[in-house]
């Protein structure tokens, strides 16, 4: 069927060309406040010019022309220069049953033939466990992968495992020095909390030499330069960049154990990606496209040989690109990766979920790569997200400080386990059925408490106000769902072939238009990259379904033609529901 929206773009504009000569008009309607009547509105002040009539003639000459020439249009009022109409009910009874009869009701389905878009995210060290701002760059590279997908697109996944540096060498060395060969299996621990350990073993070792040290008369400078365990780290990655065999199987060893846990918490928090790009694999790419860019002029030689690129007209700074010695750095790094990830995939985008804290280095490379001459430099886009603090402040890696990924999802749940048994609606589960009731429950109320915060504001993580079961929280958009779900455990399937024709009122008509958009929320997220507009527009459903159930008898209802027509809204909005925060990562339960 035809889009409401449409209709009325075409039937304005031809009354403004028929009423006032106007032509090629931009016409946008908006949903209707809703302290006013009717469904949609048009702003008229950018016609009263031609109109040569006051904003409120102007609205009222155009409203009454919609109602004589449009079906759809019932009526009309004017408040100053804003013309609000009322759409027909058999309209909004056809986009439901449009939307019923949908298997996957504002869903399309992958065009093969779509442009290919990239999503990175995740990238992560492999010193340490994933974190709890890991946990917010996972679930809105995922999200966005997934809401990107289901406008048609197709979406490649990936991640880039920051496995070489002197920080993996720290952990290599402690253990070393202090692990008596230790290893995940002899100890029961995940290994990348193993490595972690390690690395916040380092830095206590090196924090009491400094100490030391600067007992001993050295400047804190100085100390922090001569420590033992910084010189022989720094030694150890030399070691591995010569090739050593035994650093090198030392590092293949220690990034085993990190790879494997990784791979539990991604299983765990339901994220994965197409393909994993190894900073060992890739630190060398970019060093020809840099000298060629510095044969072409694109980039400057200095003095003592180093090679840059001057910024400066374009309002940014010079940035070094290859050091005196030839060796690279981030950038050169970045530079050859964005380039081998267009040759290795058919993608015309490349979407970098990465803290705001790297705002400034994704602005100096994506005007590298345009200025380098690569077309699809323009379709690069930087996915800026602030950071997560917590309700007791700052979190810090190398103090052992941070909240570990694992242990904040197994918090979540155990969190979950105790509010859902003092609710004492178990009846009936299996102690397996619990226990996956508990996990869904809870990391549902972590994926949604963090992806309903717009990506570029900083937030605060309280695990206590995700969980609760009333508000704007993930399990009471699940309660609902579940709830909805108890009706047709009650009623029983629903007749397919049945079709309300009778009236609708006002509680309905809402949900009804809810839904109706649910289309247009999701290319509105996926075109600004934004999970947070799926999770208001579902606690906004949701509030909606709420309203109508206490206030609209179901199975009291007047006939049982208007029965049915409710429990299949009903069953839409479920359906409506699970579809949004599956996009979000958060599985729906059937009961609660």
């Amino acid at each position: 069927m035809k889009d409401i929206q449409s209709i009325l773009v075409e039937a304005t504009a031809n009354a403004l060309k028929k009423l006032y000569g106007l032509e090629n008009q931009s016409l946008d309607f908006q949903e209707t406040r809703k302290e006013f009547e009717g469904d949609l509105t048009l702003v008229v002040f950018p016609f009263v010019k031609a109109a040569r009539k006051s904003p409120e003639q102007t609205a009222e000459e155009l409203g009454k022309h919609l109602l004589d020439t449009v079906d759809e249009v019932t009526a009309y009022n004017v408040v100053k220069g804003f013309l609000n109409l009322s759409i027909a009910d058999n309209y909004w009874l056809e986009a439901f049953y449009n939307a019923y009869s949908q298997e996957q009701y504002g869903i399309a389905p992958v065009d093969e033939n779509s442009p290919e878009i990239m999503v990175e995210y995740s990238s992560p060290n492999t010193n340490k466990p994933l974190h709890l701002g890991h946990i917010r760059n996972n679930l809105l590279g995922w999200s966005v992968a997934q809401i990107i997908q289901a406008t048609g697109k197709r979406v490649q996944k990936v991640q880039i495992i920051n496995d070489r540096g002197i920080h993996i060498c720290k952990s290599m060395l402690a253990w070393q020095k202090f692990g008596a060969g230790e290893t995940p299996e002899s100890t029961g621990m995940k290994g990348d909390a193993l490595v972690g350990k390690y690395y916040v073993e380092f830095d206590k070792a090196y924090k009491k030499e400094i100490e030391q040290l600067i007992a001993e008369g050295k400047a804190k400078e100085d100390a922090e330069k001569e420590a033992s365990m910084i010189v022989e780290a720094q030694e150890m990655l030399r070691a591995w960049e010569a090739g050593d065999p035994d650093v090198v199987n030392l590092w293949k060893t220690m990034n085993g154990w990190v790879y494997d846990g990784f791979n539990i918490t991604y299983k765990e928090l339901g994220v994965e990606f197409d393909k994993n790009y190894y900073e060992s694999s890739t630190y060398l790419l970019g060093k020809a496209i840099v000298l060629e860019g510095l044969e072409k002029g694109v980039f400057y030689k200095k003095d003592d040989g180093s090679v840059w690129v001057d910024l400066t007209d374009d309002g940014l700074d010079e940035k070094i690109l290859l050091r005196s010695d030839g060796t690279s750095v981030y950038m050169t790094q970045d530079i050859g990766t964005a380039v081998q990830r267009f040759k290795d995939f058919d993608i015309n985008s490349l979407i970098y979920t990465v803290g705001n804290e790297q705002d400034y280095h994704f602005k100096v490379l994506f005007l590298i790569l345009k200025k380098l001459g690569y077309e699809w430099a323009d379709n690069l886009y930087h996915l800026s997200y602030g950071m997560v603090d917590l309700p007791t402040g700052k979190m810090k890696s190398r103090e052992g400080t941070v909240v570990d990924a694992d242990d904040l999802m197994q918090q979540m749940t155990d969190d979950a386990k105790t509010i859902t048994e003092e609710l004492g609606k178990l009846e009936g589960y299996s102690e397996e059925e619990k226990a996956e009731l508990y996990k869904t429950i809870g990391l549902g109320a972590l994926k949604y408490f963090i992806l309903k915060v717009d990506a570029r504001k900083r937030m605060v993580f309280n695990p206590a106000e995700s969980i609760d079961f009333n508000g704007n929280t993930g399990p009471f958009i699940q309660y609902t769902h579940a709830r909805i779900k108890s009706l047709f455990r009650k009623h029983g399937e629903l007749d397919a072939s049945f079709s309300y024709a009778g009236d609708i009122d006002e509680r309905e008509r809402e949900l009804i238009k809810s839904i109706y958009k649910f289309p247009v929320v999701i290319k509105e997220a996926a075109d600004n990259y934004g999970p947070s507009i799926i999770a208001s527009y579902t606690y906004d459903l949701v509030k909606g379904y709420n309203t109508f159930y206490q206030n609209v008898p179901i199975f009291n209802a007047e006939d049982s033609n208007q029965m049915l027509f409710r429990l299949q809204l009903s069953k839409l909005v479920a359906e409506v529901i699970a579809n949004s925060m599956r996009l979000l990562g958060i599985g729906v339960p059937e009961r609660m």
